[in-house]
């Protein structure tokens, strides 16, 4: 199981991504352009003293994902999907795609998705903070997959 961020935008969101990643042992994809400075100092910043805990793969570009990822299913966290979360079957080598905060992902990562999946909301609500809509997903996701780590 893998969470990855497309050009992510908010850099407290990534600071939490990378918290999630350290605390559940779930490795973390950040795929760039973001949408603030990055570099190590920044990052680090944001995820406090959880960074070195983290398994984080910075990748150049969308391109450089695909080619770079480990094989699985892809599943694409969206407003759009067809399905709801606790309706899906998930497997151990899925990567949970997140978009940007301020406009998701285009078409074309849209399309690359093998699965699409909402949140079920109430009537008038658009979405959650995209990490609080990870964790729930990854959660589920985890518990499927007996992938929580044991604790310590």
């Amino acid at each position: 199981m893998r969470i990855a961020l497309y050009q992510p935008d908010i850099p407290q969101n990534l600071g939490t991504f990378i918290r999630l990643s350290a605390g559940l042992g779930v490795p973390l994809d950040i795929i760039e352009p973001c949408g603030f400075p990055v570099d190590d100092k920044r990052i680090r910043r944001a995820a406090m003293d959880y960074y070195d805990l983290a398994r984080l793969v910075r990748h150049a570009s969308w391109e450089a994902f695909c080619r770079d990822r480990p094989p699985g299913r892809l599943v694409l966290l969206t407003t759009k999907g067809a399905r709801t979360f606790p309706d899906v079957a998930f497997e151990p080598t899925d990567t949970l795609l997140l978009g940007r905060e301020s406009a998701g992902v285009p078409d074309e990562v849209h399309d690359a998705a093998g699965l699409r999946l909402r949140i079920p909301l109430q009537k008038g609500a658009r979405s959650l903070n995209v990490a609080l809509a990870a964790s729930m997903v990854l959660s589920e996701a985890l518990r499927q997959t007996s992938g929580f780590t044991p604790l310590s």
